[in-house]
């Protein structure tokens, strides 16, 4: 609990107002799928206030950031910096608070999605799409997906967003096609 904290302290101080409340909501859903999967409700709540503790800052900073330490980036990622989020969270998290490298994958990829993802990896992929905060037409649907196929909500959320960036003539990060492989299978 101190930890959570501490945690949440430093992320409310780098996110507005709003972001905040976001990944508050993100955290009370990682919460609710961790006690339905069996999974470290501590680590997941964790996870989820701290996802999106680099959302916020400016695209020239988050590759500066990532320049600065050593942090690969991608042609997608270099085309839209937002992607980046992910990888600056996880490196935080790791190097402020210590957080291993299960925790640390979970926020990296949970934009994108990965090929052969952890439980933590699924659960934030998902909290972070039907927290009490997102709306959109077929939430309810997802909702009760998460809670009864984990694995199922992953693969429709990838295939509705590949969609999405599809119909708007949008790259498509490899990570998130090979996590729809991945779960195609």
């Amino acid at each position: 609990m101190e930890e959570y904290k501490h945690v949440s302290e430093f992320v409310k101080e780098n996110l507005s107002a709003g972001r905040f409340y976001h990944s508050e909501c993100v955290a009370k859903r990682c919460v609710e799928l961790a006690d339905i999967y069996r999974a470290d409700k501590e680590a997941a709540r964790l996870i989820g206030i701290v996802h999106d503790v680099a959302k916020e800052m400016p695209n020239e900073e988050k590759i500066e950031y990532c320049k600065q330490n050593y942090l690969e980036i991608d042609e997608i990622e270099m085309l839209n910096p937002g992607l980046l989020h992910g990888k600056i969270g996880a490196h935080i998290a790791k190097e402020k608070f210590g957080f291993s490298e299960d925790l640390c994958s979970a926020i990296r990829f949970h934009t994108t999605g990965k090929a052969n993802m952890s439980l933590l990896d699924k659960i934030l992929y998902v909290a972070d799409m039907t927290s009490d905060d997102r709306q959109f037409s077929d939430k309810d649907k997802v909702l009760k997906l998460g809670d009864t196929n984990l694995d199922e909500c992953v693969k429709y959320i990838l295939k509705v967003g590949i969609m999405q960036r599809i119909q708007q003539n949008k790259k498509i990060h490899l990570n998130s096609l090979k996590a729809l492989n991945f779960f195609m299978k």
